[in-house]
């Protein structure tokens, strides 16, 4: 573990010993308690499994997301497939997701209905329907590549909720002006602006990611088919950055 994760700081790892304990027990096959535990005994690497391991040090060394090495990433509750094609989701989104959840909560209707636009791998939508069963959860993806991992996700957790591939800004057209709460994680940065971070501009897809000139573009299509579904009263909940 200590040689991983000395390796991931060199690369500029900042989680490099969380990393490094995921990683190896992902190899292993077995959860992070286990692997302290062993570690702490003093048990050796089994050697047929070296080569993995340092095939996958390397690659998570030049910063490939560990996600994409385990193929899955946490995100509230849940444990999502994901992997190249598909945004990975992140901390700040789970904020977004509980100001949604605390809407929701609070319409007065037997089953609030939900639309998350650009759903990715699902991760704001099927923490919703997992959080408030009650809820009618409606999400769209325009991505066959993320889709791959989405339909993965949502048979995992909601198999009942509607999910959809197409355009967000036509999509729903049978929703309109019946939707309560709109939620999404759009692409929003500005075309010229690469994320410091190589796991984000080398992997994550840049459909996912870039809005136009001022990263407005999406954010702007976000907020005209939220006004097209929305009932009078109903929310919308979108992430920006600074």
């Amino acid at each position: 573990i200590s040689k991983m994760a000395e390796l991931f700081s060199e690369a500029g790892i900042e989680s490099n010993q969380a990393d490094a304990e995921i990683l190896l027990s992902h190899i292993l096959r077995m959860s992070r308690g286990e692997l302290l535990a062993k570690a702490v005994a003093g048990e050796e690497l089994p050697e047929e499994l070296s080569a993995e391991v340092e095939e996958l040090s390397s690659r998570r060394a030049g910063r490939e997301p560990l996600q994409h090495l385990t193929g899955w990433a946490a995100f509230r509750s849940l444990e999502l497939s994901v992997g190249p094609g598909v945004f990975v989701p992140r901390f700040e989104t789970e904020v977004l997701v509980s100001h949604a959840i605390d809407a929701i909560r609070q319409v007065d209707a037997q089953s609030p209905k939900v639309v998350d636009l650009a759903t990715g791998s699902g991760a704001i939508a099927l923490s919703i329907a997992v959080e408030v069963p009650n809820a009618e959860v409606h999400a769209v993806e325009l991505s066959e590549e993320a889709l791959h991992y989405t339909r993965q996700n949502f048979e995992k957790y909601s198999a009942h909720s509607d999910l959809r591939q197409g355009d967000l800004k036509d999509a729903f057209e049978d929703l309109a002006g019946l939707v309560d709460v709109v939620v999404s994680n759009p692409p929003y940065i500005p075309d010229e602006m690469v994320p410091i971070y190589p796991e984000v501009h080398l992997f994550d897809p840049k459909l996912a990611l870039y809005g136009g000139a001022d990263g407005l573009n999406i954010v702007k299509d976000v907020e005209k088919t939220a006004t097209r579904l929305l009932k009078p009263g109903g929310k919308l909940f979108i992430e920006h950055a600074d």
